[in-house]
C-alpha cells in the first residue's frame, strides 16, 4: 500500500509547511487558487451564483473545496497500483478552511462518512486559510434576480427528470444542479432542462451545470481510477453550497429510486464499497449530520426512497410529458457501451445490460409496456447471453438473487442491511424491505425467459 498525502494550496502565499507523520508518504500539492479565482470548476460555480445575486457562506465554499480535493484523490489514485488489497487506499488530505476549529470538530465524522462511501482509509486535516484569502466567494454586484423554492440534483437520468417534473408540478420553482464529466452527459442535462422550461413556461426553472475535473497527471504520472465511489459527496457538496447561497432552511432533493438507493449486492461476495453507496440512507444521514455540525441549514431528502423506479414512472405528475421525453434521459453506467460500434451509426445509446439499464428497462416495461429507449443490447431474448461477458453477467446476477429470494422470502429483511446500517430509520425497516422486494420483482418480470450462461 502506498500512503498518499494530498495538500490543498490556496494561492502563491500558501506556503505553510505541513508536518507529515510518515516520511515515506507520497505527497502531492494541488494549487486550487489562481488570480482569476478557484480552479477546477469551483470558480465557475461561484461566478454563476454571483451573476444572479447569490453568495454562499465561506463554510459551504470550504465544503465544496474539500469535496473537490476528495474527487482529485478518488479519481487519480489507482486502487490497483496503490492499495494493498487492490481496493483500500490510505489517503491524507490537508485543507485550508475559513473556520478550522469548526471543521476540526467534524473531522472524525468526515473520516467515518468517507470510509463508508469509498471503502478507503481517510484522514482529513484542517488549517487556517493563508493571509489575504479570507473570502473566496465575492459579494454579488446585483440584488438576487431569482427566488428558487427548491434545490434538486439533476443528473440527466430518468429519476432526476421525474423529480424535477414532480417539483414543478407541485408549484416549486426549482434550482437544478448538475455535475458532468463528459459531453454526452452535459447534452442530456441541457436537453432535459430545456424541455422542462418549455413545458412549464409559467414556472421559473434555473439550471447550474458544473464540471469538477482533474488532469491525469494531477497525482503521479498519469494515474487514474474509474470506480469513482466519492462522486455523490461532490454532488451533495455543490448542491449544498447553492442551497446555502439561497439562505434560510433549504432542502436539497435527491431523486433516486429505492432499489438503487439501497443497492443490496446481487452477489454475496459483492459487499462493502464494492457496491456503490451514493444515496444509501446511512450515508445521506451522515452527510446531513456533517451539514449540521458545520451549521449549514441544509437538509438532504430523497422523496422516492420507498418507490421502485416503475412506481416512480406510474406516479409521475405528468406522465404524458415524461413518456415523450424519457428516451432523452441517460441512465446507463457503462460509458464504453453507450456508442454504436459502427462509426457510421455512432449515436449515444444505453448499453441495455448494466444494472441501471436493467432497472430502467424493467421500470418502463412495468409502467408503459413499450420502451423506445435506444439500447446497444436491444433484445435480451434473441440469443443466449454470455455470462463471461458484460452482456450476461448482470442478468445472471439478478436471476440468482431472485432465485434466493424465491427460496427464502424472509431473507429480504436481512438482505436490506447488507449494504450498510439502517439504524437512522428503524421505524421504516418494513418500507425498505417492501421497496427492495418490489424492485427486484420488477426486474424479474423483465428478464423472465432470458437465458444467460457461460459460452
Amino acid at each position: 500500500m502506498r500512503h498518499h498525502n494530498i495538500i490543498v494550496r490556496l494561492g502563491a502565499g500558501d506556503t505553510e509547511a505541513i508536518e507529515l507523520p510518515n516520511a515515506d508518504m507520497r505527497t502531492t500539492e494541488i494549487q486550487f487558487l489562481e488570480n482569476s479565482g478557484l480552479r477546477f470548476g469551483l470558480g465557475k460555480v461561484l461566478r454563476q451564483l454571483r451573476k444572479i445575486g447569490l453568495r454562499p457562506s465561506e463554510t459551504s465554499v470550504d465544503l465544496a473545496l474539500l469535496a473537490a480535493a476528495i474527487t482529485a484523490a478518488d479519481t487519480r489514485i489507482s486502487r490497483a497500483a496503490d492499495a494493498q488489497d487492490a481496493w483500500t487506499r490510505k489517503i491524507d488530505l490537508h485543507v485550508p478552511v475559513h473556520a478550522p476549529e469548526r471543521w476540526a470538530d467534524a473531522a472524525q465524522l468526515l473520516a467515518k462518512t468517507l470510509k463508508f462511501l469509498t471503502g478507503d482509509q481517510w484522514d482529513v486535516h484542517f488549517r487556517p486559510r493563508p493571509a489575504g484569502v479570507e473570502r473566496l466567494a465575492a459579494a454579488p454586484s446585483v440584488l438576487p434576480v431569482i427566488s428558487p423554492t427548491a434545490v434538486c440534483l439533476f443528473s440527466g437520468g430518468l429519476d432526476s427528470f421525474i423529480g424535477a417534473i414532480d417539483l414543478v408540478a407541485a408549484g416549486h420553482s426549482p434550482m437544478l444542479i448538475s455535475h458532468y464529466g463528459d459531453n454526452l452527459t452535459t447534452g442530456h442535462q441541457k436537453h432535459c432542462a430545456h424541455v422542462l422550461k418549455q413545458h412549464f413556461p409559467s414556472r421559473s426553472i434555473n439550471h447550474i451545470q458544473v464540471k469538477v475535473a482533474f488532469g491525469s497527471k494531477t497525482i503521479g504520472a498519469g494515474s487514474t481510477e474509474n470506480t469513482l465511489r466519492s462522486r455523490s459527496f461532490l454532488f451533495f457538496a455543490l448542491a449544498s453550497m447553492v442551497a446555502d447561497a439561497l439562505g434560510g432552511d433549504q432542502i436539497v432533493y435527491v431523486p433516486e429510486n429505492g432499489l438503487i438507493s439501497l443497492n443490496v449486492p446481487l452477489d454475496p461476495l459483492r459487499l462493502g464499497a464494492l457496491s456503490t453507496r451514493t444515496t444509501h440512507p446511512y450515508y445521506m444521514a451522515r452527510f446531513d449530520e456533517l451539514l449540521s455540525k458545520l451549521d449549514l441549514k441544509v437538509h438532504l431528502e430523497n422523496p422516492y426512497a420507498f418507490f421502485t423506479k416503475g412506481q416512480m414512472l406510474k406516479a409521475c405528475a405528468d406522465i404524458a410529458f415524461l413518456k415523450r421525453e424519457s428516451r432523452n434521459t441517460m441512465s446507463c453506467s457503462s460509458e464504453s457501451r453507450r456508442f454504436e460500434s459502427d462509426p457510421s451509426k455512432r449515436t449515444p445509446k444505453h448499453c441495455g445490460r448494466c444494472v441501471p439499464c436493467l432497472i430502467r428497462r424493467a421500470a418502463i416495461l412495468e409502467a408503459w409496456r413499450d420502451d423506445d429507449t435506444p439500447y446497444h443490447l436491444q433484445d435480451m431474448h434473441a440469443r443466449v447471453l454470455d455470462t463471461n461477458k458484460a452482456e450476461g453477467k448482470n442478468v445472471r446476477s439478478f436471476q440468482l438473487a431472485l432465485s434466493r429470494l424465491t427460496r427464502k422470502p424472509g431473507r429480504a429483511r436481512l438482505d436490506i442491511h447488507r449494504p450498510g446500517p439502517l439504524t437512522d430509520h428503524l421505524d421504516k425497516l418494513g418500507a425498505y424491505e417492501a421497496v427492495y422486494v418490489a424492485g427486484m420483482q420488477e426486474v424479474g418480470r423483465l428478464i423472465e425467459g432470458v437465458v444467460a450462461s457461460p459460452l
